[in-house]
């Protein structure tokens, strides 16, 4: 997962189809600002949304001179907008082109109508496409027809706002595409059957937290490692990951100080919850955990395989006075059986995603699934 421009962390394409397969939606639409990686996602995505070549159209625009609409896969280009140095500056200071985007633009889109792709691309959708009711009505139309994948320019502009807000459209804001979410690193297992010193011990040359604090390093506003062990507070500062340690004895401890610590000086719309112990969930697994969450902003989301469901879990704003006030010694999951109809799951990539560490028996045999299917 690359930075964007705004610095915003990018999410991969395969977390991004991850998201859209779960969500049970037709379209997928990627907005945000300048530079936010909008086209790049989009032509990573369409392999994977779809194993025969995609149709679509392109607009591309070159500063001071125009913009030109092409058509895939024919290749045909129509210039559909001209640069007016009269117009107010810095943005929208291109005119349309009469009959450029009703003439050609709708042809390109009726194209894509009559291809036996199921999916179509449109890259982009913006102000001069606002203002052409034939093309508006095509890329309805289209809609109805075709799943599609589109990019959006990020503008108030009534048209753009509409396809944002269709309930079967799942939209991605790549200037912050994973919301504001905390993550709380649940490490204040005494590990006894383990013989102690569990999160420090080693799987493949790194420690089982060195893998759970790579897998959340990026796409959280904050985290924070809850533990009682001084070892596991000392690699976290050799990190430069904050750290909490206590002496507080329970479960419903841990989640409670996660919380008020990653809360204390801002809100939080979410926060995910995960275990120090679970050492093979994959980075990709976790951005699409937290884009999911993004994108259905009222649900419990948490990771899952088959009819297993498991952690880590990410717990909207709207429960975090549950999870204060957790019953003495239970953990989120409490909160998330009293709430079933909120509790949405995200298939793990493979079962050993949602294995723990209790045992050096446990580590042993995770030890072997690394060595029968390396993870990268």
């Amino acid at each position: 997962m690359q930075p964007t421009a705004n610095n915003a962390p990018r999410p991969a394409a395969a977390s991004t189809a991850r998201y859209l397969a779960v969500s049970g939606k037709r379209h997928l639409f990627l907005t945000g600002g300048r530079g936010a990686g909008k086209t790049t996602l989009l032509k990573a995505l369409l392999p994977l949304l779809c194993p025969e070549p995609v149709p679509g159209v392109c607009t591309r625009a070159i500063p001071g001179d125009g913009v030109d609409l092409a058509e895939v896969p024919s290749g045909r280009v129509t210039r559909v907008g001209v640069f007016d140095p009269a117009l107010p500056g810095p943005e929208n200071r291109m005119r349309p082109v009469p009959g450029g985007f009703s003439g050609a633009g709708v042809e390109a889109l009726d194209a894509c109508m009559e291809s036996p792709c199921p999916w179509a691309f449109v890259d982009e959708v913006g102000y001069l496409e606002s203002q052409d009711t034939a093309y508006r009505d095509a890329l309805l139309r289209l809609l109805d027809k075709k799943r599609v994948a589109a990019v959006l320019r990020s503008q108030n502009l009534p048209f753009l706002n509409e396809l944002k807000a269709r309930p079967d459209a799942c939209l991605v804001d790549l200037d912050r595409p994973f919301g504001n979410t905390g993550c709380v690193i649940m490490a204040s297992g005494l590990g006894r059957r383990f013989g102690g010193g569990k999160l420090l011990a080693e799987l493949d040359g790194r420690t089982l937290l060195d893998r759970v604090l790579d897998a959340t390093e990026q796409g959280f506003s904050r985290r924070v490692v809850v533990t009682r062990d001084a070892g596991v507070e000392a690699l976290c500062l050799a990190r430069g990951v904050p750290c909490l340690r206590h002496s507080l004895p329970l479960r419903s401890d841990t989640v409670r100080l996660g919380l008020e610590f990653l809360t204390k000086d801002s809100p939080l719309d979410a926060c995910a919850f995960f275990p120090g112990d679970q050492p093979l969930v994959r980075s990709q697994t976790v951005h699409a955990l937290l884009l999911a969450a993004a994108g259905e902003p009222g649900a419990i989301w948490r990771l899952g395989y088959g009819q297993q469901a498991g952690a880590p879990v990410v717990f909207p704003r709207t429960l975090f006075g549950e999870l204060r006030a957790l019953p003495a010694g239970r953990g989120g999951g409490a909160v998330a059986a009293a709430h079933p109809e909120l509790v949405r799951v995200l298939p793990a990539l493979s079962p050993a995603e949602l294995r723990d560490v209790d045992t050096p028996a446990d580590l042993a045999e995770l030890e072997g699934l690394l060595r029968q299917n390396p993870l990268p």
